[in-house]
């Protein structure tokens, strides 16, 4: 009663005139807020079934767009105040909390390597082989990861040809020393990447190098002591290095395979299916991010957030450059203003191409992680849920232009002119000469 009585009260001598103006000005308030974040007018959806869930990410650049929908409240705009974004010490971490779940003090959901939904959901990597069923929803970055060298192959003049290391390696071995070559997960992007720069120079991963795993927030401490003669991470670690004149970087991913994914936003089945209106929301948080990560002019801003402590606690200086494609790669060769920085938006980034997926898992078959046999449409069709990312891209406003219109983008081009033709896998395996089946 008091209540109705005070907003009676409110409103009483308030006049048509007045009302209009009140409702202008409010209008204009929402527009200008509105205006501070990169999407249009988006559909009003269905509440989230939850008003949160826990979200995992590695020490990366490219976990920002999770970090800065955190912080920018994104997660709270579409309905979701309560999730946590919660930092993982490895990606095996990563793995065994996503197999406890949210409920079980675990997570739901992670900034994961694109490879790991698929070597989850298949059990390839967990304990006692039980599969996890997992589900791509978005992917969260293109490029900026690097192959970096120790500081003692300088003088080789290694770049984005390994094959200038392949005699030096062989002495080494010749002298009974081991090479060691660190990644981030066995079968993940990281793997990946190193190993094909390898290959491609003629050295193979599984004979010339003995592969190791390090944590991506270790690879400096680990190379500055001399465990490794060199790693594929990606940023701010590659940055960090060379900052520390600890070693350099041969090449970036990005001239390995220009406009490659990378991260993905990888969510448990089971959430999913418990929470669509949520799974949703917190699609639409990140998608408004990884816009908002997308433009140049809040590369500065970006770089200060995500270097915060409880983010990466990593000086700014060690973030920017290669944000904003400035690459000092620490061999005397420095280059500024390239298209090798990270892309979060532009081009489709943030969709999960199936074909892209189909990649990975050729990869992995090419290195012995999945059988010959696999049937690699039939398991990507499984975990990859583009169609969500659709609905999701829809009920936000984005453009038509930003959704592409298939789930594949076609054939790709390697810099040693390889071809991988996602409707005909097996022809880009028989093209390759070192893999594990050879």
């Amino acid at each position: 009663m008091t209540k109705r009585i005070k907003t009676q009260s409110v409103l009483t001598g308030v006049t048509r005139r007045d009302f209009l103006m009140m409702s202008a000005a409010t209008a204009a308030t929402l527009a200008a807020a509105r205006a501070l974040l990169p999407s249009g007018a988006y559909a009003a959806t269905a509440a989230p079934e939850v008003t949160g869930a826990k979200l995992g990410f590695i020490a990366l650049t490219d976990a920002a767009p999770l970090m800065i929908a955190k912080e920018k409240g994104l997660f709270e705009k579409f309905g979701m105040p309560d999730v946590e974004v919660l930092k993982q010490a490895s990606w095996g971490a990563t793995r065994d909390n996503l197999m406890l779940g949210g409920e079980a003090n675990g997570i739901d959901g992670a900034h994961i390597l694109t490879p790991m939904p698929y070597l989850m959901h298949t059990g390839k990597v967990t304990q006692n082989n039980q599969p996890m069923p997992m589900a791509i929803v978005a992917r969260l970055n293109y490029d900026c990861q690097a192959i970096s060298v120790a500081q003692e192959y300088a003088g080789t003049g290694v770049g984005l040809d390994a094959s200038k290391l392949k005699e030096v390696f062989a002495a080494k071995k010749a002298e009974g020393k081991e090479v060691k070559a660190a990644m981030t997960f066995p079968g993940g992007t990281h793997d990946l990447w190193l190993r094909y720069w390898l290959a491609a120079g003629g050295i193979d991963p599984d004979k010339d190098v003995s592969t190791i795993v390090v944590p991506p927030p270790q690879m400096v401490a680990n190379m500055k002591v001399g465990n490794m003669d060199v790693f594929c991470v990606g940023e701010p670690w590659n940055e960090q290095l060379v900052h520390q004149g600890v070693g350099f970087t041969a090449a970036t991913t990005g001239e390995l395979w220009k406009g490659h994914p990378e991260k993905a936003l990888g969510l448990r089945a089971a959430f999913i299916d418990k929470n669509p209106n949520a799974t949703k929301a917190i699609l639409m948080a990140v998608m408004e991010a990884q816009q908002w990560c997308e433009a140049m002019e809040n590369k500065d801003e970006m770089a200060a957030i995500i270097g915060k402590r409880q983010w990466m606690n990593v000086p700014t200086a060690d973030i920017i450059g290669r944000l904003k494609g400035d690459i000092n790669y620490g061999n005397d060769r420095v280059a500024t203003g390239t298209d090798l920085y990270m892309k979060f938006w532009k081009g489709g980034v943030s969709y999960p191409f199936k074909s892209h997926d189909s990649w990975f898992l050729a990869e992995n078959i090419r290195w012995g992680k999945f059988a010959a046999t696999t049937d690699i449409k039939a398991l990507v069709d499984q975990v990859n849920r583009e169609d969500l990312w659709r609905e999701a891209a829809k009920d936000l406003g984005v453009a038509a232009a930003d959704i592409p219109a298939s789930s594949s983008r076609g054939v790709e081009t390697f810099f040693d002119g390889k071809i991988f033709d996602p409707a005909n896998p097996s022809a880009y395996l028989d093209s390759l000469k070192i893999k594990a089946s050879a």
